[in-house]
């Protein structure tokens, strides 16, 4: 705390010390406004607007410093100025009172709290960001929510003052008439009591009510004008209706058909969707047989003088498609039909927020409708437009694997997760790979020495990489495809050579689905609310096409969300929960990632420590030839609670699920380092890093008197 909050908790301090030691509270009772009225009234006639003036600021004071007493104070605004011009001056005072004291909370303490309870606060933020202002009307109306409570939790909140200082004047108005007037009949009165009675506290809980009521109005009304050129069916033929076949599409069919629900999948191309057929598993394969050839090259490391690989680059791509073809039995169409799921193949359009249009691949037409419909439909790779690239057959992780000879020269545009793991791929299987990325690093997404780690790798495995190098223009001359890139120095270069890796990334499947007629809306990718409905609220969005992470497990988790809220969201609606989402990149070495990186919290802002262990340390890791790689750890300064971790090395992948699952259920460090992992094994990293933080925060002092203790033992 700086100097300047210590003053003002000081002064505070000493403002409500001299309250109560003064006894000042005295003034400020029912009875004593009662036996001296007529006193206050007559000190106001003789200087009505210095009076007013001094109510006015005394007003403001104790609201500010929450002191007790703004009940009497309000009613005594009414029985000395009357409701008109005691309600005004009480409705300022108050509204001001309170901004000041919101103020103050915010100064000592707003930053801290948001710090230290960064992550859990996150929900809240958004929320306030979003819908603040209507839900502080909501608690102003209701005087069972102490007031001075509201000004300080809200403190500590993004909430702008201004916003803050216009809704509480509004929002106390109703309860600060009560009182005024009220104040108007002291003499009657026999006490707080009669104000706040049981019918009057019952009304103002309704009154607080009703703005929620009303957001419910309002949510109708908007639905309304969405749906007003539509006819809902009266009947449905489903209760939902599934776009897309991939991960999230699966998922959600899965759920639907296992809660009993009627539910129709429908999907254009193959089942499994990219992961299985372009993607995930296709990828993994090849890296895996890479991998061999890599160990076979390495052999004199494991005390194996040669050994040689009688490799063929069409038997590798042949395996990939023998992997695809053993996985897919559990995305088929019969192990879906055996779910319970009605699964259609062919192209799905929609008519209406309930209907679709499914054109079967033997041509024939069906309609559906539902009523809920969930688009799982996807991503595609992204072409840049880059001249020239239309000249030759480019590669994408499309079709990447119709490949039977493998490229002598292989460029691969872009530094990312799919660019680096094939790029090593294909340097690792023959191909000599010139790697062209755009900007200073690999795997921008990581931290710097994470890319500087695997860059390393790539240039001793000979590959020529190519950072902050941009793509200019594609030419062929002779039948030789050249490209051409703009250095980082302004200077140009030119790459020959035999085919093109484009992998800058995947753009959301949006076209061909009746997107635009619905005026669903999307930018880049479907726009989704926190329970993943689209504009149209009973139509949902889930995986690739929905965002924000691109990953399989994380269409698979939306796609829980999705199918829970549109079958039970009547009953029950739940958020969507990104705060512990895991990822890999496998290259070698893996790169693994939870939570956030150190880059950053320091970004959001967090008073974090970094915890390193290297794993060339590690008794396994050099026991397999495998050492090298580093797990790194954020967390809280002075705590063991994780915001993040990153692991690259052997395995990394597999490694941070003991991390994923420790920041899902609150586990911290100190609890890692007490659990017991088995000798000698990679998984003993995780314990190791836990050891390096224990070991910086050993406790100092009491280790000296444990010394002293042990001195005096010994005699």
């Amino acid at each position: 705390m700086n100097r300047a909050r210590w003053i003002l908790v000081l002064v505070i301090l000493a403002a409500i010390a001299s309250y109560f030691f003064l006894d000042l509270g005295r003034f400020l009772s029912f009875e004593r406004l009662q036996d001296a009225r007529g006193d206050i009234v007559a000190a106001r006639d003789a200087a009505p607007i210095l009076f007013s003036a001094g109510y006015f600021l005394i007003y403001v004071v104790v609201t500010a410093l929450s002191l007790p007493g703004a009940a009497i104070m309000t009613l005594a605004g009414g029985a000395v100025f009357g409701l008109g011009w005691g309600l005004l001056l009480v409705s300022f005072a108050s509204s001001i009172g309170a901004t000041l004291a919101f103020l103050v909370a915010r100064f000592l303490a707003r930053d801290a709290v948001q710090k230290r309870y960064r992550q859990r606060l996150a929900a809240i933020n958004k929320g306030v960001e979003r819908e603040g202002a209507f839900y502080l009307f909501t608690l102003r109306l209701v005087p069972v929510f102490p007031f001075f409570l509201i000004n300080i939790v809200m403190a500590l909140t993004p909430m702008k003052t201004w916003t803050f200082y216009w809704v509480s004047q509004l929002g106390m108005l109703a309860g600060t008439a009560v009182y005024v007037n009220a104040g108007t009949q002291i003499g009657q009165l026999e006490g707080l009591g009669g104000i706040l009675s049981p019918g009057l506290i019952g009304s103002f809980v309704l009154l607080g009510i009703f703005p929620l009521l009303a957001k419910k109005i309002i949510d109708a009304v908007k639905a309304r004008r969405v749906y007003r050129n539509y006819s809902k069916p009266k009947h449905f033929d489903r209760n939902l209706i599934v776009i897309g076949g991939g991960s999230a599409g699966l998922v959600s069919a899965y759920i639907a058909a296992a809660v009993k629900a009627e539910v129709t999948l429908v999907e254009k191309g193959k089942m499994g969707g990219d992961c299985l057929n372009t993607g995930c598993v296709p990828s993994k394969s090849l890296i895996r047989t890479a991998r061999l050839l890599t160990d076979a090259r390495r052999s004199a490391e494991l005390g194996v003088r040669q050994l040689q690989a009688d490799f063929h680059f069409p038997d590798a791509m042949d395996r990939v498609q023998r992997v695809i073809k053993a996985i897919e039995p559990h995305d088929s169409v019969e192990r879906y039909t055996d779910l319970g799921v009605d699964v259609v193949q062919g192209e799905a359009r929609l008519v209406d927020p309930w209907t679709v249009d499914i054109t079967r691949h033997d041509g024939q037409r069906q309609r559906l409708t539902a009523r809920h419909i969930i688009l799982a439909t996807g991503a595609e790779p992204a072409l840049p437009p880059i001249p020239g690239l239309d000249q030759v057959e480019a590669l994408t992780s499309d079709n990447l694997w119709e490949l039977r000879e493998l490229p002598k020269r292989l460029v691969v545009l872009g530094g990312g997760p799919i660019g680096c793991e094939m790029a090593q791929t294909f340097q690792r299987l023959g191909s000599q790979v010139t790697q062209v990325e755009m900007g200073p690093r690999l795997m921008p997404r990581e931290d710097v020495e994470f890319g500087e780690m695997v860059a390393t790798r790539f240039a001793e495995e000979g590959m020529d990489l190519r950072l902050q190098t941009q793509a200019k223009e594609i030419v062929v001359s002779d039948g030789q495809p050249e490209l051409l890139v703009e250095n980082a120095d302004g200077s140009e270069a030119r790459i020959a050579f035999d085919r093109i890796l484009v992998a800058v990334g995947r753009a959301a499947r949006l076209k061909g689905y009746g997107l635009e007629e619905l005026g669903i809306t999307a930018n880049k990718t479907i726009e989704v609310d926190d329970y993943l409905r689209t504009s149209v609220p009973n139509i949902f969005a889930v995986g690739d096409v929905a965002g924000p992470y691109q990953f399989t497990h994380t269409a698979a988790h939306m796609a829980w969300f999705a199918t829970v809220n549109a079958l039970f969201g009547s009953f029950k609606k739940f958020r969507v929960d990104y705060s512990v989402i895991p990822w890999a990149t496998f290259t070698d070495p893996e790169v693994a990632r939870v939570g956030l990186s150190e880059t950053e919290a320091a970004e959001q802002g967090h008073d974090f420590e970094v915890t390193t262990y290297g794993i060339d340390d590690l008794d396994r890791a050099i026991a397999d030839s495998d050492a090298y790689g580093q797990v790194k750890v954020v967390t809280l300064k002075g705590s063991d609670k994780i915001l993040g971790v990153t692991i690259a090395g052997p395995h990394a992948g597999d490694l941070i699920a003991e991390y994923v699952l420790a920041m899902k259920h609150g586990i911290g460090l100190n609890k890692i380092l007490g659990t017991i992992h088995i000798y000698p094994t990679l998984s003993e990293a995780n314990k190791f890093a836990a050891g390096q933080w224990k070991q910086a925060h050993k406790p100092e002092k009491l280790l000296e008197w444990v010394g002293r203790f042990h001195r005096w033992m010994r005699g």
